[in-house]
């Protein structure tokens, strides 16, 4: 299982709005792919800027690919998140998971 992690950055006072544009997004695109084993959404509040963290687990990097594309590497973005985010971070990580209970 290989987990895939993007970070994001918003102004606190948008944090609400954007957690429900990306359940509407991000969340169900990533839930939806074929190979997805489930999506996590963390937030952070953090003075007046607010973190999120997408987790999505997969089973392989094809699965990943059906998602991200060809370079799995590369974050996705969605139209709206420009409204929203302080910078578009050009890329994600990847972890192989190694332990899960």
């Amino acid at each position: 299982m290989i987990a895939r992690i993007w970070h994001g950055m918003t102004e606190a006072s948008k944090a609400a709005e954007y957690s429900e544009y990306m359940n509407r997004t991000g969340v169900s695109d990533l839930a939806a792919t074929p190979g997805n084993q489930g999506v996590y959404m963390l937030r952070r509040l953090e003075g007046n800027r607010a973190h999120f963290l997408m987790v999505s687990l997969w089973e392989s990097e094809e699965a990943i690919r059906r998602f991200a594309g060809e370079d799995i590497q590369k974050a996705r973005y969605y139209p709206q998140d420009k409204a929203y985010l302080l910078e578009l971070e050009p890329a994600v990580t990847h972890y192989v998971v190694v332990a899960k209970q």
